[in-house]
């Protein structure tokens, strides 16, 4: 793991998420240099001023691109797009969920995303899947060359966001694979809780077999080859969705989250890394609860226990072998208890391959990659030209 802010966790997780999006070792050390006093305040203090600094730079890069278009370079102007969108994803993940402009800024980091990819060419669409009477907003990125593809639906977990999951290159290392990849911003994520105010809910199969109605309507998708990716918290969708939506061909657990009840337990208690300042106000916000104590309440549906066994399909477990989040043992729990999985994987990430950090945010593209092949060997992509 990177540690930029020697004493501060949350920031030096951030720094390290914005590594992973593409952010450039010089423009991290010009944002991050007079930051130093600022980690060691508290979150309201410290949070305003990585806020004013990450947004810094994502304005200097935006001029810089309106630049490069006006020059005619689109494809250089795009990157510098993509760029200011992932350092205002950074800073936007870290502000309590009803500081000013907060919004504002999310909206931003979506606009600077559409049109850097817009700028490349990039092989990203946005699409919305009609859920109720709201919809839930989506990336598609197809395998190329593919009439019928099989795809990995892939969500969040409890801090990230579609664009983000975008920029860490999943998407892109599945589609030379031959899988094509539908990323979600889910209840409880991205613009279906900030546009939307979509709370989070345990039964995640709610949202999911929504999401795969959807796909089956498209010509393009093989409706047969449908899997799930959750990374994190998404560690407890996933398994959750594909234990009651009978129609998933395969799942993957990126980060074991068998048992987030228990994980809310031991951070009552001081225990383990947040992943996010404000965190209380935090998780109250994303399920919509009223205090702790009703987010407790809510919390204690947040487990696998008696779920697994639902599981008919091949599942691959992984989870990072120093892990400050979540503990090892629930990856060992939950490769434990899916007894009807046909190709069940455990696979820790070990100092060898990188990655041993939560949801591998420390090194993601080994982990990534080991994901990749892992699917597209279960899925019917390659793993070779």
């Amino acid at each position: 793991m990177f540690r930029y802010f020697p004493t501060n966790y949350v920031w030096n997780l951030s720094v390290n998420l914005a590594i992973e999006m593409g952010a450039r070792m010089g423009e991290i050390e010009t944002i991050c240099a007079p930051l130093q006093d600022a980690a060691k305040q508290p979150d309201a203090e410290g949070t305003h001023a990585f806020r004013q600094a990450w947004v810094a730079m994502a304005d200097r890069l935006q001029a810089l691109a309106a630049e490069d278009e006006a020059r005619g370079r689109q494809f250089s102007a795009g990157q510098k797009y993509k760029r200011a969108s992932a350092y205002m994803i950074t800073c936007e993940r870290m502000l309590a969920h009803d500081s000013p402009g907060r919004v504002e800024l999310y909206q931003r980091a979506l606009k600077s995303f559409a049109t850097g990819i817009a700028l490349t060419g990039e092989n990203c669409e946005r699409v919305e899947i009609p859920y109720g009477e709201e919809h839930l907003s989506a990336l598609l990125v197809r395998a190329p060359g593919v009439a019928r593809a099989p795809v990995l639906v892939q969500v969040n977990g409890l801090d990230s966001m579609k664009e983000m999951k975008y920029l860490v290159g999943l998407p892109g290392w599945l589609a030379e694979r031959g899988v094509s990849s539908l990323i979600v911003d889910q209840p409880g994520t991205g613009e279906a809780l900030r546009l939307h105010g979509m709370h989070a809910r345990f039964d995640a199969e709610h949202w999911a077999s929504r999401v795969v109605d959807w796909l089956e309507t498209r010509e393009d998708i093989d409706a047969q080859r449908i899997g799930m990716e959750g990374v994190s918290l998404g560690g407890y969708y996933c398994p959750r969705a594909v234990a009651f939506e009978p129609r998933f061909a395969c799942g993957v657990a990126w980060g074991a989250n068998h048992d987030w009840r228990d994980v809310q337990k031991q951070r009552l208690k001081r225990e383990g890394d947040f992943p996010v300042p404000h965190y209380w106000n935090h998780v109250c916000w994303v399920w919509g609860a009223k205090d702790i104590d009703d987010f407790m309440r809510i919390a204690e549906d947040v487990h696998l226990d008696g779920v697994l066994d639902r599981i008919r399909v091949p599942f691959l477990v992984t989870h990072g072998e120093r892990d400050s989040q979540i503990p090892l043992s629930w990856a060992y729990r939950t490769y434990e208890q899916l007894v009807n999985s046909p190709k069940r994987e455990l696979k820790i990430f070990t100092d060898r391959e990188g990655g041993v950090q939560h949801a591998s945010f420390d090194n993601s593209i080994n982990a990534g990659h080991y994901i990749a092949d892992w699917v597209a060997e279960t899925l019917g992509g390659r793993t070779r030209r």
